[in-house]
């Protein structure tokens, strides 16, 4: 698909990838059924303050995202996924939680005809405590430092594999590969597990856990360094370049079809690049469209940015990869 079929919304390219500006349910019904891999996404959470990139009611929020999911059905592959994070919320003027999250998990899997292949749980251990009324004030509950990840499938047999997901072995785990005859007797478990010799064979790393570990501290990055100097407004709501590139890794493969339809300021465009997919990321808001281009250039001059950023202020759709050779060559001489 050309950059002229979405030259009239598209906001910038990169050697894999364009940012698109406009309604993402609109724009899913543009690509062909079947095209996307992997959707990855963090939408506007149900929550009862009112946030600045804006955010549904409590009571609309199901039907609301099922229009999205609807679209996203249709343009998966049958290997593919869709990964949503949500985080969770308190109902209002009650130490009560709210099922929105859950609720949505229902509506994709009975009415859309998603399957659940998974549930994950991001823990961000650096997350503020919240609701201030509950957990700070009147001390009654604990803060809330856990996202539900629904890993959505449109088959029973979405395209995964483990082995580019492994993480470091524990030190008693490598312990027990130098010596495994040292830690375990093979046989039978009263569980019913058979541990045999194999147990103790180096696979390159461990299988990992549901529950991601991942801090969100981002506080001095590029991107939000550079919106700072060119007093560009950053999108408040980021998550940490490692969740999406987590499911990247894991659910697809190089040159595969990465897809963002609340893309703010297109971290999991910036990990499906760095990974090597295609990707194309959507956002309503033309703006933080226009100021995620920031993250594509890390080794480009602040003046260049500051007139790349004016020129798609303008409506061009700029080329940053050219952008990025044209610094690289003049920084050479």
């Amino acid at each position: 698909m050309t950059l002229a079929y979405w030259d009239d919304v598209a906001v910038y390219t990169t050697r894999d990838g364009v940012q698109l500006s406009g309604d993402s349910r609109v724009l899913l019904g543009r690509l062909p059924a079947d095209s996307v891999d992997l959707i990855v996404t963090s939408p506007p959470f149900a929550l009862l303050r009112q946030k600045s990139y804006g955010n549904e009611q409590q009571s609309d929020y199901v039907e609301w995202l099922g229009e999205f999911g609807k679209e996203a059905y249709r343009v998966l592959r049958r290997t593919g996924s869709f990964v949503l994070d949500l985080g969770g919320a308190y109902e209002r003027g009650r130490p009560v939680r709210s099922l929105y999250n859950y609720r949505v998990l229902i509506d994709f899997c009975d009415r859309l005809g998603y399957c659940l292949a998974e549930e994950f749980f991001w823990y961000n251990p650096a997350k503020l405590p919240s609701p201030i009324e509950w957990v700070n004030k009147r001390k009654i509950r604990v803060k809330d430092a856990v996202n539900t990840l629904w890993w959505f499938s449109k088959g029973t047999c979405p395209k995964a594999d483990v082995r580019n997901v492994l993480v470091p072995y524990s030190n008693r785990m490598k312990a027990l590969l130098k010596n495994p005859g040292g830690f375990y007797t093979p046989k039978g478990r009263p569980s019913g597990h058979d541990i045999s010799f194999g147990f103790g064979s180096d696979n390159g790393g461990a299988i990992p856990s549901n529950l991601l570990q991942i801090a969100n501290t981002e506080s001095n990055s590029h991107y939000l360094r550079t919106c700072k100097v060119l007093g560009e407004q950053s999108h408040p709501a980021r998550y940490p370049v490692e969740l999406p590139a987590f499911f990247i890794r894991f659910l697809t493969d190089p040159g595969d079809l990465v897809v963002d339809i609340f893309s703010g300021s297109n971290t999991t465009g910036y990990a499906a690049e760095t990974n090597g997919r295609r990707w194309i990321s959507m956002d309503v808001d033309r703006s933080y469209a226009v100021t995620s281009a920031v993250r594509f250039m890390e080794n480009v001059p602040e003046d260049i940015i500051l007139s790349v950023i004016e020129r798609m202020g303008r409506g061009e759709v700029v080329n940053l990869k050219d952008i990025e050779q044209d610094s690289n060559l003049c920084l050479s001489i």
